[in-house]
């Protein structure tokens, strides 16, 4: 399984060392690893289980910045994340740039599933998730309403922040921001 993430207001020198407000990487330019929450992510694993790409948007990590995931050609389900979730946080979840996910706030069972498969389900914060982009993990055990698949082979496109989406705030951004899974 592999990971694509937004980072925002990063400032870095000249040797690639300084910090971003959400989906920092340990405050170098070039990711090792996972990005510090909260941050939106496009999640994918490739030629699976009977030829079969999976693919997703979650929020397990929380939310930053909206998202498009889809395939080039237009064969398969094109998910969104588009919602003002940063706007419309709960107040226990705010964090600078985002909104966490409730269990990197509380690091309980209850929201992070850490007692294996079937020991946790959706919670009034997932809710808060899932309302908003229904398309998206809202917590680690939400597989059957969040999980997509394709034909492995199929190339994928992530658009960061766009357009078209019912987020206001962020109209600012000049221009989509697109990265291709080949």
């Amino acid at each position: 399984m592999a990971r694509v993430w937004g980072r925002t207001n990063c400032n870095f020198d000249g040797s690639g060392r300084g910090r971003c407000q959400t989906g920092d990487c340990g405050g170098v330019l070039n990711c090792q690893g996972w990005g510090q929450p909260p941050n939106t992510l496009a999640e994918y694993a490739l030629n699976q289980f009977g030829n079969q790409d999976f693919y997703d948007i979650s929020l397990v990590d929380g939310f930053n910045i909206p998202m498009e995931f889809s395939a080039t050609n237009g064969g398969c389900k094109r998910i969104r994340c588009t919602a003002d979730i940063n706007g419309q946080c709960p107040a226990q979840l705010r964090a600078p740039g985002g909104c966490n996910n409730p269990c990197t706030v509380f690091k309980t069972n209850e929201y992070c599933c850490t007692q294996g498969q079937g020991t946790c389900g959706p919670t009034n914060f997932s809710r808060f998730f899932k309302d908003r982009c229904r398309d998206a993990y809202s917590y680690p055990q939400d597989d059957p309403t969040s999980t997509f698949t394709c034909p492995a082979g199929t190339n994928y496109r992530v658009i960061f922040c766009p357009r078209g989406g019912s987020s206001k705030p962020y109209d600012n951004f000049p221009l989509e921001m697109v990265g291709e899974i080949v």
